[in-house]
C-alpha cells in the first residue's frame, strides 16, 4: 500500500507522450505479427506471459516485494477482465484496419467517458461536452462512411469498442493509482489475465520463425514500457488532464503505416480525424476547467468556515 501520489500534471503529460509513441510501436508489431500469420490469442498471450517474470524479478531484487502486497485484490480482478476484454478488442481493431484509422478511432474514449459519467456516475454533462460528443461522432461517421467508404464497418465497430473499455479501464486504473505503485497494477493485470489466455494457446500456437519471435519479443517490450507509462501519468495527473497528449499517437500511426506498410489515410479520414480530436481537446478542456471551478469552490468554503 502507498500514499496517494503527489499530482505532478506537467511530468504526466510528458509521460503520456512517451506512452503514445511506444505504444504505436507496440502496435506495429502487432500488426506485423498478424500478416505473418500468428493469431491473436497467442499476440496476447505472449504479449502478457513476459511481463510475470520481469516485474516478479524487478520486485525481488530491488528488495520491494512489499509492493505486490494489496487490499484491492478484488478491483484489479476487476480491472484485469476489462483490460483483458479491451486489449483483445484493440488489437483485433489494428488487424482489421489501417494504423491510422484504427489509431483515430480509439481516440473516441475521451467521447465515451463523458458518456460514462453520465450514465454510471450521473454525472451532470453540460452542453460544451454534449456537443463536443456530437461533434466527434460525425468525425467517426465521416470517417467510416457506412456503406459507402473504403473502412471495413466490422474493424471501425471493434475499434469503437476498443475506445469504449479504454474509457472505462483509465477510471479503474485512475482509481486504483490512489493506493497502488504502477507496476504493481501491471503485474496483477498480467497475473490474472495470463493463465486465461494460456487455455487457449493449446488450440492456437504454432511453431515460429525467428522472425516472428523478435516480433513477439519486441510486442512485449513496447507492451510492458507502454502500459507502465500510461500507469504513471494516470496515477501523477488526471485523465482529462493526460488524454489530451493520446492524439500525438496519430502522428506516429501514420508515418509507421506510411513508412512500414504503405498505407496512407484517405481524405476522409483527414476531414474526421480533426473532428474526433477536436471533440477530445474540448472535453479535456472543459473538464480541466470544471475541475479548477470545484477546487475553487471548496477552497473559499474552506475560508468562511474558518
Amino acid at each position: 500500500m502507498t500514499d496517494r501520489p503527489e499530482q505532478r500534471p506537467l511530468f504526466a503529460l510528458v509521460i503520456r507522450l512517451g506512452a503514445a509513441l511506444v505504444l504505436s510501436l507496440m502496435l506495429v508489431f502487432v500488426k506485423l505479427l498478424g500478416e505473418s500469420g500468428v493469431h491473436l490469442l497467442e499476440i496476447l498471450f505472449w504479449r502478457q506471459v513476459v511481463t510475470i517474470p520481469i516485474l516478479g524479478a524487478w520486485f525481488y531484487f530491488s528488495g520491494r516485494m512489499l509492493l505486490l502486497s494489496t487490499d484491492r485484490l478484488a478491483l484489479h480482478g476487476k480491472r484485469a477482465a476489462y483490460g483483458l476484454i479491451g486489449m483483445v478488442l484493440n488489437f483485433a481493431g489494428v488487424l482489421l484496419l489501417p494504423l491510422a484509422e484504427a489509431t483515430t478511432f480509439n481516440f473516441t474514449s475521451a467521447i465515451w467517458a463523458v458518456i460514462l459519467s453520465a450514465m454510471l456516475l450521473q454525472e451532470k454533462v453540460g452542453p460544451y461536452r454534449w456537443a463536443a460528443v456530437m461533434l466527434g461522432f460525425a468525425g467517426v461517421l465521416v470517417i467510416a462512411q457506412p456503406g459507402g467508404g473504403n473502412i471495413p464497418l466490422l474493424g471501425a465497430a471493434v475499434a469503437l469498442c476498443a475506445a469504449f473499455m479504454i474509457a472505462l479501464i483509465s477510471i479503474q486504473i485512475r482509481d486504483l493509482g490512489k493506493t497502488e505503485n504502477p507496476l504493481t497494477i501491471v503485474f496483477y493485470f498480467s497475473a490474472f489475465t495470463t493463465p486465461i489466455l494460456a487455455l487457449a494457446m493449446p488450440f492456437v500456437a504454432q511453431q515460429h520463425t525467428a522472425y516472428q519471435w523478435g516480433l513477439l519479443a519486441g510486442l512485449a517490450l513496447f507492451g510492458i514500457l507502454g502500459q507502465f507509462l500510461l500507469t504513471a501519468a494516470l496515477r501523477l495527473g488526471s485523465v482529462a488532464t493526460v488524454i489530451v497528449m493520446d492524439y500525438s499517437a496519430l502522428i506516429w500511426a501514420t508515418l509507421f503505416g506510411w513508412v512500414i506498410f504503405d498505407q496512407l489515410p484517405p481524405a476522409a479520414t483527414w476531414i474526421g480525424a480533426p473532428l474526433i480530436i477536436a471533440a477530445g481537446i474540448t472535453i479535456a478542456w472543459r473538464e480541466h476547467h470544471l475541475a479548477k471551478m470545484r477546487k475553487s469552490d471548496l477552497e473559499t468554503r474552506r475560508l468562511l468556515a474558518e
